[in-house]
This record gives structure tokens, sequence and C-alpha cells, in this order.
């Protein structure tokens, strides 16, 4: 950046009610290697044409942008991340930034434990894998593939790779998993992984998402005190976008990896925690989102390709950050759903 830049530098990415970004999530490709049925039609979608979607090196300078304007930590999404050709470089080339962003992967663990060793040598700091069931025939009907030992191989190479603490993500659906919460729960305690619960979120393909059905945080943590578990919340949230918790006691603790066990739930629709939000999104073909669930976009590819100076398109991206809009407003009877999925956005 030349000498206005400079006077951009560090948390200047500040919206008009006082909030700083501070976290990008870039998803590097729309592509998925499982067919989730709340995420995705059996066919899959549209996909990205090649030409489309941001190169390796138009998003590292992008990156390093949003560095110099004051993120300070990054997460890999998708899709699914791990079908990106040059993940482990990609990976690599953000961790060389200066000041060096935290780094972070969202998967759904499928190759990771061939691919978890190189990714910390690169630089990979923390991850998140989705894991909605353990039970091979529900997830083979959750995800239309047959892959679960896969993904628990996955899971156990994060661990042994070094990633601490791993997350599982998992996504409570009513008729389908529901019943799974505590059995999850016990199995993350077991090994030392922190479980995380997530609402069900209206950003399907189908648009078929129902608030009426959608199974809540209420519901959840229900669930888990009638199964036995003792919780007690914590404090100190900040910007994290899932409510942590202490799990004290529960079914077989003698078995727990650790003596406290810890619970997240990430309540976007019935707790939104929208005056905390300090989260960007680039999608894999160079739009900027300033919220999940936001109707608009902000182009970055266009400019990026036309030939734009790096003070040019910090300017974009302040502008856009500046029109953050105040909330998501899912419970609104205005509310409607994004067009893209978030296969699509990235989570």
């Amino acid at each position: 950046m030349g000498a206005d830049g400079e006077n951009r530098d560090a948390g200047v990415l500040v919206d008009r009610f006082g909030r700083v970004a501070s976290d990008l999530r870039i998803s590097l490709t729309d592509l998925c290697s499982l067919r989730c049925t709340y995420c995705m039609p059996a066919e899959g979608l549209p996909w990205l044409a090649k030409a489309a979607r941001l190169t390796d090196d138009e998003f590292v300078r992008l990156a390093e942008l949003f560095v110099r304007l004051g993120v300070r930590s990054m997460r890999l999404t998708g899709g699914e991340p791990l079908v990106y050709p040059t993940l482990p470089e990609m990976v690599s080339r953000l961790a060389a930034l200066d000041p060096r962003p935290e780094i972070s992967l969202t998967t759904n663990g499928i190759t990771l434990d061939r691919q978890a060793p190189r990714l910390v040598e690169a630089g990979l700091d923390r991850i998140n894998i989705s894991v909605d069931t353990l039970d091979h025939s529900r997830f083979k009907e959750l995800t239309r593939r047959d892959r679960l030992d896969d993904v628990l191989a996955g899971v156990a190479a994060a661990a042994a790779s070094g990633l601490a603490p791993v997350k599982i993500n998992a996504v409570l659906v009513r008729g389908g998993n529901l019943d799974e919460g505590p059995e999850l729960l016990a199995w993350a305690l077991r090994h030392g992984y922190r479980m995380r619960f997530i609402e069900h979120m209206p950003l399907d393909a189908d648009h078929n998402w129902s608030r009426s059905e959608m199974v809540t945080a209420d519901e959840i943590m229900s669930l888990l005190v009638d199964a036995g578990y003792r919780i007690e919340g914590r404090s100190g949230r900040g910007n994290a976008p899932a409510e942590e918790f202490d799990v004290l006691d529960g079914p077989d603790r003698s078995s727990w990896a650790e003596p406290v066990g810890r619970l997240g739930i990430i309540a976007s629709v019935t707790r939104p925690f929208c005056r905390e939000c300090d989260r960007l999104r680039l999608t894999a073909d160079g739009q900027l989102r300033t919220c999940l669930f936001a109707q608009t976009e902000t182009d970055l590819r266009g400019p990026l390709r036309a030939g734009a100076s790096d003070d040019e398109l910090a300017q974009i991206i302040i502008d856009a950050v500046a029109q953050k809009q105040a909330g998501h407003g899912i419970g609104s009877a205005t509310f409607v759903q994004p067009g893209r999925t978030m296969s699509a956005i990235g989570g």
C-alpha cells in the first residue's frame, strides 16, 4: 500500500454500529465431497466455472489486504476445502503474511487422515470437523455417501497431528439425528474433542428450512440435561459465535479424556450474536459478504482483475464493511433467505 494505505492499517474495518471486523472466512471452493440433505440436493449444485473462481495468487493478494486492514484470523471453508488441490500451499502462504493471522479450517474430514500432518506443518492452527452422526447407515442417509469411517479417521488424525482442541460440529435435525445428541457429546468427551451443536440455519438449497421444525439451543440443552449431563455456563464469550459451557458431570464420566469437558452451542437463530459479530466472508468467486445472510455482495474479483491498486481495493473493502447490516433478521416477517447456499458462501 501507499501512504494512504498506511494510514488505514490495523483495525479500520469498522461498520456504522461500531463493530470492528477482524475475522475473515475464505471459501476456497464451492465443490464438496458430500451431499448433506440439509445443505444441497443429491445431484449437487451448478458449480462455479473455473474462470469465475479466484486463483491462489488472487486469494493471497486479497488476504494480505485484509490483514493490513486489521483482520487477525482466517478460516478456510468451502464447499469442502480438502478438495482444493493446493490447500497446504495456501495455508503456508497465508501463514507467511505479516502480521501472521491465526489460520483455521472447517471441513467434513474426508481425506483429512492423509492431509492433517502436512497442513499442520504448513501452519494450520485450528480445525473444526463436521460429524452429525456416529451411525453408519444414518451417515449414509444424511450425507448420501458411505464415508463415516473416513471422517472418523480424519478426526483422529487431526488430534494426533497436534491440532487442539479438535472441535466437532453437529447439526441436529428433527426426525433425523436428534436422538444422537447425548451420544455425540459422550464420544467427544471420551476422546478429548470439543463438541459444538449448531442450530440449523436457513441456507439450504431447496429453501425448505422451517423455524418451527428447527431444533433450538434450548431443546439441545434439555436433551443433554435429561440424559444426565450437568452443564454450567462459562463467561467471556467475546466475539465467538458459540456459547461455551463446562460439562461437569454425566454418564460414564470416568471415561472422559479430561476431568471437565467443554461444550459449545451456536444458536444463530434463537440467540443471535449479531451485535458482537466481527466476521466477513470472501466467496470462491471473489465476492465480499459482510453477513452470512446478506442479500447483497461486493465484487472484489472484477476490480482486482481490471487492475485496481491495493489502495483502491482497500477502499472498496472499507466502504463495504461500513455498510454492514445491523443483524440477519431471521426472526422478522421480512426475512428472505439468501440466494446462495451455505456451500457456496462458506461457513
